[in-house]
This record gives structure tokens, C-alpha cells and sequence, in this order.
């Protein structure tokens, strides 16, 4: 994008682009972001924002070939800006962010074209990891193929893409039923739709479930887009779903050892207003302690939310085969179980998270290396006086 002129008061520099449009850059932004204001290793900030008078103005400001050159008064510092680096910094204008995928809603439909990919491909990382990367992103909810039944598979894979996210259940655990059990998965019993662990201050992001055999008679899965329910509520009731996106709800997971509590929104939404996140746990809720007067319309609206998440219109039901692993954004998609026979054969899932961050930041880095030219757009050239 080219400058065709600039211009600048006391207190920011006006620059006119070649398309005619007008931008405008306050004096201590420029300083605070100078080429030089940058370690040339780190790439962290190292410059004192305080080093400079809050009032600093250029003493001359001109263009060059390729952007922007100021001579700071005071100092005599001299800054030199890209002009495509300034036209995708622009104030007001939201940096592109690969990892900032729309989110798409999905009802049964989905089940007949489930983002699905080779785990042979997905270890070779590039493009193919990119793009399955993103549909997950786009719809909560991914298959990988063909994983080895080797226990430790699973673990890599995940691994591949981000730091485990470690809880009170370790960094993996193994969904069999066992003798005493401190959590509902470890036993043969039906578990209804939920998310995982929303008694967490944050809840995990990223679940892998790998499935290592899956012989006994039932234990079908179930998965529903959390946030098409949102939507569905909203549809049906909009108190009900103000109801859930602004009253907090105590969560709590209890045993010998740990006693974790946190209290949210089921429905928890950003600062614009779109679903962020959704946590719903029946078997994970502590006793509601509302107030009288919101405990009996909280109530209606919780029941109501529940209807939807069994809404088979909603909802995929699947019987995951040994070597198949799902993966799934555990703060948007509700999983559950149907109840199985331990005695008519062996059913063993082994499961992993890693945190929304660090998946996010594993495509920022494909991307970066699979989409080299719209980084380098992004980013901008930058030459250091």
C-alpha cells in the first residue's frame, strides 16, 4: 500500500494513501513501536515508554522509498517505518491473526462430512495439519484415521501440536471402568452430554480421545455443538438465554485429594458479545445457592438448555473403532456416553488436552511456514536507524 502524502500536528501524523484514505498515528504510538523499540532476538519490547516526554513530537517527518523516516525532536532519534507495515498496524484496524477462525455452527448434518484426516498426514505437519487444524477451529470437532493402537500414539500426536495440559487426573487418562472410582468415566454407567471439568478456574481446551479397543456391547458416543445450542435456546427463549450467559453457577470435583471449585455462566460470551465459551456439567454442578427470587427461572432455563443438547436433530451418535481418535474443543462441544457391559468385552479410550492457546499458536507457526508471503505481508519489512 503506498503513501501519497503526510502530514502532522503536535499531537499525531496523518498519512494519506494512494487509494485516498486517511489514517492517523499518534506520536507515542510511533515511538513505542519504532523498529528500534524492538530486541533484535527476542523480538520483545525493550524500549521505556517512560524515556520519552508523553508529549514528544516529530521534528521532521518525510517520505522515503519505502515508508516513513522521523527525526524525533528532544533526542534526535530517528525512526523509520515500512509503509505496508503501517497500513496492517493501522489504529483501529485489527491485526490478521491465522488462528482467528470463524466459528461455524452444525446440527446431525455434520456427521456425513466430519473434518477427517490421515494421522500418517497429519504427522508429517504442513498444509495438511494446517487445514485440519482449522476445521476444527471452525467447528469444535475433528477425526483423525488410521492411529496406531499403540497406547503412547495418541500421546504424541497430541503432542505434536502443543504442551499437554496436565489436571488432578494427570496429564493422561485412561476412560476404563474401574473398581473405585472417583469420576463417572471411570465407570460403565451412561454419561450425559457435558464438558469436561468446568470446576477449573479455566476450563481445558483441546480434548484428543484415542481410542485404544472398543469391544464391550454399547459405549457409543455423542457429541453436540454447545454453541448451536446456545443458538437454539436463544431461538426458543431469550430470557432463558440471558439467564445462562450472566448468572454464575458453582462447579466442584471432590475426592480424597482434591476439592476444585469454580463458579461460571454455562454460556459464557465475550467482550462483543459472541460465544466464547460454554460449560455445562449436570454431574459437575454443585448445589445451585441463587437467590429465591432467580433459583426457580434459572431452573426452567437450565432444563431447557439440557432439552436442547438432547435434541437429535443436534446431536452425532458414533461408536468409535480402535485407531480412530476424536478431538474436539471441550469449552464448545458437549460429549457423552452411552452405558456399556464391561463384562462383554474390553473398551479402553485414552485422553489428552492441550490448552486453546497453544493449539492456536502451533497453526500460527504452520501457517507461518506454509503461507510464508502473507506473513511477511503481515509483518512488514522494518529497517532499524
Amino acid at each position: 500500500m503506498q503513501i501519497r502524502s503526510i502530514d502532522w500536528d503536535d499531537r499525531r501524523l496523518t498519512l494519506t494513501w494512494a487509494t485516498g484514505e486517511t489514517s492517523e498515528f499518534p506520536h507515542l504510538w510511533l515511538r513505542d513501536n519504532c523498529p528500534s523499540a524492538f530486541h533484535p532476538q527476542t523480538g520483545e519490547r525493550s524500549f521505556d515508554l517512560l524515556s520519552v516526554e508523553a508529549a514528544l513530537k516529530p521534528a521532521t517527518a518525510v517520505l522515503n522509498d519505502d515508508g516513513v523516516e522521523i527525526v524525533w525532536a528532544g533526542d534526535g532519534h530517528i525512526s523509520r517505518y515500512n509503509a505496508g507495515w503501517l497500513a496492517v498496524r493501522r489504529p483501529g484496524l485489527r491485526r490478521h491473526d491465522p488462528a482467528d477462525v470463524t466459528p461455524e455452527t452444525w446440527d446431525a448434518g455434520i456427521a456425513a462430512h466430519l473434518p477427517s484426516a490421515e494421522a500418517s498426514d497429519l504427522a508429517g505437519g504442513g498444509k495438511v495439519l494446517a487445514q485440519w487444524m482449522e476445521s476444527l477451529l471452525r467447528y469444535g470437532i475433528a477425526r483423525v484415521t488410521n492411529v496406531s493402537t499403540d497406547a503412547e500414539a495418541g500421546r504424541h500426536l497430541a503432542e505434536s501440536i502443543g504442551f499437554l495440559r496436565q489436571t488432578n487426573f494427570g496429564t493422561v487418562f485412561e476412560v476404563v471402568s474401574m473398581p473405585d472410582p472417583n469420576n463417572q468415566a471411570y465407570t460403565s454407567d451412561a454419561l450425559p452430554l457435558h464438558t469436561d471439568l468446568p470446576n477449573q478456574e479455566l476450563a481445558p481446551g483441546i480434548q484428543f480421545l484415542h481410542c485404544l479397543a472398543n469391544e464391550a456391547e454399547g459405549g457409543g458416543s455423542s457429541f453436540v455443538d454447545g454453541y448451536r445450542v446456545a443458538e437454539s435456546v436463544h431461538e426458543a427463549d431469550p430470557e432463558a438465554f440471558r439467564l445462562l450467559s450472566t448468572v454464575e453457577i458453582p462447579f466442584r470435583f471432590h475426592d480424597r485429594d482434591y476439592d476444585i471449585r469454580s463458579r461460571s455462566p454455562v454460556i459464557v460470551l465475550d467482550r462483543d458479545g459472541r460465544l466464547a465459551e460454554v460449560r455445562f456439567s449436570p454431574h459437575m454442578a454443585d448445589t445451585f445457592d441463587l437467590p429465591i427470587e432467580v433459583m426457580e427461572p434459572y431452573y426452567r432455563a437450565f432444563r431447557l438448555f439440557m432439552e436442547h443438547t438432547r435434541d437429535p436433530s443436534l446431536m452425532i451418535a458414533t461408536r468409535l473403532a480402535a485407531g480412530e481418535m476424536i478431538v474436539f474443543d471441550n469449552r464448545r462441544v458437549l460429549h457423552g456416553r452411552e452405558a456399556f457391559r464391561p463384562n462383554t468385552g474390553f473398551r479402553h479410550l485414552r485422553g489428552f488436552y492441550v490448552d486453546r492457546g497453544e493449539f492456536r499458536s502451533r497453526l500460527r507457526v504452520l501457517r507461518r511456514k506454509t503461507a510464508p508471503m502473507a506473513e511477511a505481508a503481515s509483518s512488514g519489512a522494518l529497517a532499524v536507524a
